[in-house]
C-alpha cells in the first residue's frame, strides 16, 4: 500500500483531485489531497511560498505518514519540491505532474516567460485570476470540465509565485518521476531535463493536456501507482 499526497496547481484546491482518489483508493491505496493556504476553501489565508511549502509538510505530519509519495501538479511542483526534502525519512518518491521544479533562490515565475502574469498580479492586487475559458482549449477537456476549473478555481496569491524556493540539497537527490502532458508542448523545465537525461528522474508521458486529473483520471492513477513502485 502507498500513501499519496497529493496537490494542485494555481487555482485549483483538492477538489481537483475527486476522480483521483477513488482510483487510488479502490487500487487499496491511501490517497489524501491537500487545498494550499489561500485557494478553494482556504481562501482569504495568507500565503506566500513557505506557507505552501509547510502546508505540505504539515499535512504529511498531521496524518502520521510514512512512505509517502508526494504529487506535484503544475505550479505546485516547486512547494512539493521543497517539502519533499523537509520531510525526510517520511519519503519514497515525489512525482511531478507536468510541472514546475524548484530551483533555490529562484521563484516559481523565474522559469518561463513570466511578463503577462507579473502584469496581472500588479493589475489584480497582488493576485493572479483564474484563465479564461478559451484558454483551456486544445488541452482534451470537456466543456463541463473548463465550466468547473473556472467558475471553482480561485484567485491565486501572487506571493507563492514571486517568493524564492528554498533547497538545503541538489535537486538530483530526490527519488522522481516526471509526468510530460504532450499537449501541453514536450519540453520539460530546467533543471528536469538534465535530471531525466542523466537517467536520475523517471520520465513518463501522457498524450493528454495538462490537467490529467480532469482530462485522464484513472490513467493518472495508473501512471501514480507505478511511479510508487519505483521508490
Amino acid at each position: 500500500m502507498t500513501r499519496f499526497v497529493m496537490v494542485a496547481g494555481a487555482w485549483l484546491g483538492a477538489w481537483a483531485w475527486d476522480e483521483v482518489v477513488p482510483e487510488l483508493r479502490g487500487a487499496g491505496h491511501e490517497a489524501y489531497a491537500l487545498t494550499l493556504s489561500g485557494l478553494a476553501e482556504k481562501q482569504g489565508i495568507p500565503a506566500g511560498q513557505r506557507t505552501h511549502v509547510q502546508d505540505i509538510v504539515d499535512e504529511v505530519e498531521r496524518l502520521d505518514l510514512r512512505d509517502v509519495v508526494l504529487v506535484g501538479h503544475s505550479y505546485s511542483g516547486v512547494p512539493v519540491g521543497q517539502a519533499a526534502e523537509r520531510i525526510g525519512y517520511r519519503l519514497a518518491r515525489v512525482v511531478f505532474v507536468d510541472s514546475g521544479v524548484p530551483v533555490d533562490g529562484e521563484s516559481a515565475l523565474d522559469g518561463f516567460p513570466s511578463d503577462s502574469v507579473r502584469k496581472s498580479l500588479a493589475e489584480n492586487g497582488g493576485y493572479w485570476p483564474p484563465l479564461d475559458p478559451a484558454d483551456y482549449a486544445g488541452q482534451d477537456l470537456t466543456d463541463e470540465q473548463i465550466t468547473r476549473m473556472v467558475t471553482d478555481g480561485t484567485p491565486h496569491p501572487g506571493a507563492t509565485l514571486t517568493e524564492p524556493a528554498v533547497l538545503a540539497h541538489p535537486l538530483g537527490d530526490l527519488p522522481a518521476t516526471y509526468v510530460k502532458c504532450l499537449l501541453d508542448g514536450d519540453e520539460l523545465p530546467a533543471p528536469a531535463d538534465e535530471l531525466v537525461a542523466s537517467g536520475r528522474w523517471e520520465l513518463v508521458r501522457m498524450d493528454t493536456g495538462h490537467w490529467p486529473m480532469f482530462s485522464q483520471p484513472r490513467e493518472l492513477a495508473r501512471v501514480l501507482v507505478e511511479s510508487a513502485t519505483r521508490s
